[in-house]
């Protein structure tokens, strides 16, 4: 198995699959990629790092994010493919319809929110350093960017580097794009690996500017 810095080059970030996503995702999937024990790990996160009456930035969304139900906070934004998962999910107040892998520039201010979270998506960033950059940019500084994942994917849509790792590697991948930013500090690794279920994993950086 090759680790992350081996295949951190070439056509690392490739697909299988190098249609258009928007034809992808323009089918509206109302279902979790991860079983409710690992969504209560997801949620935990949040509740853990996310301040209440913060501003909220959540990337790659989609018809629910997990976020703690007894914590309010002061906004939402939902950043997603779907315009209908966008639209049902009830927690946003903002909803932008953009593909990160064509443009990875955020339509937000600088150090607009008080923490970002990628739930199971990270895998299908084509650009994850230029994406991570700008993640902090719209972060206040030592606000936490929340990045969650598990061994479940669309392999088609995944980028190669991560269908050529095992779980340590993406977990090594990820930490390298959080590195590779130059833009995080404070980076702390999280597993939740039940002996029956889906594993899930979380990375967590602050903003260092």
């Amino acid at each position: 198995m090759p680790n992350a810095a081996e295949i951190f080059s070439g056509n690392a970030f490739r697909r299988q699959d190098e249609s258009d996503d928007e034809l992808f995702y323009d089918f509206s999937r109302f279902v979790t990629h991860i079983d409710d024990k690992a969504i209560e790990a997801v949620t935990e996160l949040y509740r853990e790092h996310f301040p209440a009456h913060g501003a909220i930035l959540d990337l790659m969304s989609s018809y629910v994010s997990h976020l703690p139900k007894e914590i309010e906070y002061s906004s939402v934004a939902g950043l997603g493919m779907n315009a209908e998962e966008l639209g049902a999910n009830s927690r946003l107040t903002e909803r932008v319809v953009q593909n990160l892998n064509t443009k990875p520039n955020l339509p937000f201010a600088d150090s607009e929110f008080d923490g970002a979270s990628i739930c199971v998506s990270v895998q299908y960033l084509t650009e994850p350093i230029e994406v991570f950059r700008e993640i902090a940019r719209v972060l206040k500084v030592d606000a936490p960017l929340v990045v969650t994942f598990s061994n479940r994917c669309f392999p088609t849509k995944a980028v190669f580097a991560w269908n050529a790792l095992d779980d340590n590697g993406h977990i090594e991948l990820v930490s390298e794009y959080f590195q590779g930013s130059e833009s995080f500090n404070k980076i702390k690794v999280y597993k939740h690996q039940p002996r029956f279920g889906d594993p899930l994993f979380g990375i967590v950086g602050r903003a260092s500017k």
